[in-house]
């Protein structure tokens, strides 16, 4: 589906905080809002998802990983490493 530009007018404090956490979790505000938006969406639709992110052991990962992102410590792979045979 194409995309459309929509303006929205935020708070100069919210509106900083949203291009922090975004930078911060190595996503776009963009990309929140239309999350956000789209989860909205399904709920209003009716269509209630169970999925992975609910999980407390994805939560509990998530969290681990976040940590380590923080810190630096995290350990990269290369795709090849990741997803070669």
């Amino acid at each position: 589906m194409p995309k459309t530009r929509l303006n929205v007018s935020l708070d100069q404090d919210l509106a900083e905080f949203a291009k922090i956490f975004a930078a911060e979790n190595r996503t776009s505000v963009a990309d929140m809002v239309t999350q956000y938006l789209l989860a909205l969406k399904r709920r209003v639709e009716g269509e209630y998802m169970e999925n992975v992110f609910a999980h407390p052991a994805f939560q509990q990962a998530m969290e681990e990983v976040q940590v380590k992102l923080r810190a630096g410590t995290a350990q990269w792979h290369s795709y090849d490493e990741v997803f070669g045979d």
